[in-house]
């Protein structure tokens, strides 16, 4: 699959996912990058803003195994990974999997689970595999989780902790909607649910085909040492008492490939890497005085991508 595969199949997407979500177009290209760069997605808004509509509905355009978690304070690690029980009739215990096998699962508010609970997903999410028992077994392939999650000021949550924090590729708001978009939402909801009727567009195939091409996207030499210096600015930036990890640097290099060839270019420019900075490396940091306070981590990187200076040679060469 080449660049105009990738558009075109993620623009299929978008096209699908739109006859349920008003108004959000830049979000689900945000989420679409993610899927395509094999990443995890963190959604974090108030209650009914569409957080889980918008999951579903990606999940529904992709032809692939899905499963939803609804997290609560009383669920176990168990209930996420899956346990061994015992059969009778074999006289042995037997591993009974949890939702995590599975293709695209849904982390329904996340962040009311124990971290206890939250802990289960961490092995899933880096390494694609759930150890239980001293046995490791391999997840389905792809494998994403898209995990919607309530501010921390909402009663009842758990932060999640920084290791978790990082393994999501990036996080995003819905946020609000436009009256002329809400009116739109109003009209399309009067009569029926249209996520009901949302069909798959996608085959698993050709996503696991779309990932493997968005690799071969190039990214020049000056572009690399924006991403590297975009980064490590992060270390040194007024209030920031931990900047991005390697890890971070490496989604932002991966998230920027699959921007690219969402847009049908097989190359990066920095106006990739400035467009997702905010998205992948603001939940990344800890600010000082600030946990969780998402729009001080987002004013930091702000302060780094002006104080950066920009490559302005042709990218595509």
């Amino acid at each position: 699959m080449d660049k105009i595969g990738v558009q075109a199949l993620a623009k299929t997407i978008l096209d699908n996912v739109k006859k349920v979500i008003i108004g959000k177009d830049e979000e689900i290209k945000l989420i679409l990058t993610a899927i395509l760069t094999g990443g995890h997605v963190l959604m974090e808004d108030v209650p009914g803003t569409g957080k889980t509509v918008m999951a579903k509905s990606l999940s529904k355009s992709v032809d692939c195994a899905f499963s939803r978690i609804q997290f609560t304070p009383d669920l176990l690690p168990g209930d996420v990974t899956g346990l061994s029980v015992f059969d009778q009739h074999k006289a042995e215990f037997v591993f009974k999997p949890g939702p995590v096998f599975t293709n695209i699962l849904l982390a329904d508010e996340i962040n009311r689970a124990t971290p206890r609970t939250q802990a289960a997903l961490l092995e899933c999410m880096e390494e694609k595999q759930v150890t239980t028992d001293g046995v490791t077994r391999k997840l389905a392939s792809p494998f994403l989780v898209i995990a919607t999650q309530n501010p921390i000021e909402t009663q009842g949550t758990f932060p999640l902790p920084e290791a978790q924090l990082d393994r999501f590729l990036l996080k995003l708001k819905i946020g609000r909607l436009s009256h002329a978009d809400s009116v739109q939402v109003l009209a399309r909801f009067l009569s029926n649910d249209p996520l009901k009727a949302l069909e798959s567009v996608c085959a698993k195939e050709d996503l696991m085909k779309a990932q493997e091409a968005v690799k071969e996207c190039k990214v020049s030499e000056p572009v690399l040492s924006y991403i590297a210096s975009v980064c490590e600015k992060t270390h040194t930036a007024p209030g920031v008492l931990l900047g991005a990890s390697p890890r971070g640097m490496l989604s932002l290099m991966r998230a920027c490939q699959s921007y690219a060839m969402i847009d049908g270019r097989d190359f990066v420019t920095p106006d990739d890497v400035k467009a997702l900075a905010i998205p992948v490396l603001a939940h990344r940091l800890s600010v000082r005085s600030a946990y969780g306070q998402t729009g001080q981590q987002e004013e930091a990187v702000k302060n780094v991508l002006t104080e950066v200076e920009t490559p302005t040679e042709n990218m595509e060469k």
